[in-house]
């Protein structure tokens, strides 16, 4: 039997945990902790900050308790910029000392335009070619860590669209977050990239999406909490996404990485009862992914 869902975990935001002002309620962290445990959940990534502790230690404590462990987490950093070499290095270095001490084992890192995620551009030439260099450096701060940087295509970052996604692919060879749902927006098919770049996937985000809302987040007419709010993202196997056939390409294939839960979640009608809410959502996603055909070979995750 395959060991597929031993490395299904979840992500805060599928619980509205999010740093951007105006998104939604947030719930309590215990309470958070405490509903991916009651799900199965062995692991989780770092979420907003103020989610969990500043300190590794306590990160790793507060986690152990839960009988859970951190992955890693989303990490902003500037990649493409030149004059911003210095300061990104310094964040990465940062992050990759908390995660090693934290024992997690993943840098999520997405190319924003700036420190305060500025409208992105189609990278120039020499802007690509400062990104590929970054990319380098930061796979050997995360190497010296003992961790792995894997890139995550993203809304509102440099690697947005489909023509970012091919020109990362083809200029260097970083390890990609391969993500559902921003792939699927970027116009990217996501069971094709399981297909054609699957030494490239070192880690999964699990979203589907509404892609008839898609249009209005790619053309700024909505942004990304907005698009949140109008229901952008669905409970897995409600969307447009063909979710099952990006977990069954990649378990052909053999990988045996983590698969994050990451549906993009905001409260807005206040803190649901115990026992709704996300909760009922995530479960959800859950029985839909038990529910896939998958092959049976198995081994441990990476």
């Amino acid at each position: 039997m395959s060991d597929f869902l031993t490395r299904v975990a979840s992500a805060p935001i599928s619980w509205g945990i999010c740093e951007v002002p105006g998104w939604g309620a947030m719930l309590p962290t215990p309470r958070v902790l405490r509903e991916m445990a009651d799900l199965g959940m062995p692991a989780t990534e770092l979420g907003a900050p103020g989610f969990l502790p500043e300190a590794a230690a306590d990160v790793a404590a507060t986690l152990s308790s839960y009988d859970m462990k951190l992955i890693g987490g989303f990490t902003p950093l500037v990649l493409h910029d030149r004059s911003q070499e210095a300061a990104t290095i310094a964040e990465a270095r940062r992050v990759a000392r908390l995660f090693q001490a934290a024992g997690a084992t993943k840098m999520i890192s997405a190319v924003v335009t700036d420190w305060d995620w500025a409208d992105p551009h189609a990278a120039t030439r020499e802007e690509l070619a400062h990104m590929v260099t970054m990319f380098g450096i930061v796979d050997e701060i995360c190497e010296e860590h003992g961790i792995e940087q894997v890139v995550h295509p993203h809304v509102q970052t440099m690697i947005e669209t489909s023509d970012d996604v091919s020109r990362v692919l083809e200029s260097c060879d970083v390890k990609w977050c391969l993500d559902t749902g921003h792939l699927a927006i970027a116009g990217t098919d996501p069971v094709e990239f399981a297909k054609t770049a699957f030494d490239r996937v070192g880690h999964v985000h699990l979203k589907d999406i509404r892609m008839s809302k898609v249009p209005a987040l790619m053309s700024r007419e909505k942004s990304i909490m907005e698009s949140v709010q109008d229901g952008l993202f669905t409970t897995l196997g409600e969307g447009d996404v063909d979710i099952a056939g990006v977990v069954q390409a990649l378990e052909k294939r053999g990988y045996r990485g983590w698969y994050v839960i990451e549906q993009d979640v905001a409260l807005t009608d206040g803190l649901p009862a115990e026992g709704q809410g996300p909760l009922a959502q995530v479960r959800t996603s859950l029985e839909f992914l038990r529910g896939i055909n998958l092959p049976t070979k198995t081994n441990s995750i990476s």
